[in-house]
């Protein structure tokens, strides 16, 4: 028997509230970010993302699948970004050094200077939104909620940036 084919646990009313908020924050954050990225830096969300993530990087450079596993992405639609951001001359693509078979994605000079442009009126849409809407307390609260429930979701911890290690 399948879990689907059991009886399921229905939600009861707070935590259906409770899922259908956290909906509501999955839906409208990310295209809020999108907007606000678009209006003031001409990047996507996802674009940002995957630029910012080569820009915490030591060398600028991480493998393509590794790269994928950090921003949640598939493959598929990281090399399609990944083109898009080359043909601007955000990023390039190069053999990785340590195997010649995989591809690694590399940020320039003009892809940094796209970072730091765009990342002050992103953190400050990300404060505005989030972080100074909580106090202190619900800030550590949603953080341990979180980890929580990425321990079900990535329970490998691959989406984890190796640099976010304590």
């Amino acid at each position: 028997m399948t879990p689907a084919s059991k009886d399921p646990r229905w939600l009861t009313a707070e935590q259906r509230l409770a899922w259908l908020d956290m909906v509501r924050v999955l839906t409208r954050l990310p295209a809020t970010l999108d907007a606000q990225l678009e209006r003031d830096a001409g990047l996507s969300f996802f674009e940002y993302h995957v630029l910012s993530m080569l820009s915490e990087t030591p060398c600028g450079a991480l493998r393509l699948s590794r790269l994928a596993q950090l921003t949640s992405s598939s493959l598929s639609r990281l090399s399609n970004v990944v083109k898009r951001l080359e043909s601007r001359g955000l990023l390039r693509r190069e053999a990785d050094p340590d195997d010649g078979r995989a591809s690694r994605a590399v940020l320039t000079d003009e892809g940094l200077a796209a970072v730091e442009r765009a990342a002050p009126g992103h953190v400050t849409t990300v404060r505005e939104l989030v972080v100074d809407a909580l106090d202190p307390a619900q800030l550590d609260q949603l953080h341990g909620a979180y980890e929580r429930i990425l321990e079900h979701l990535d329970p490998a911890s691959t989406t984890r940036p190796e640099w976010l290690e304590s």
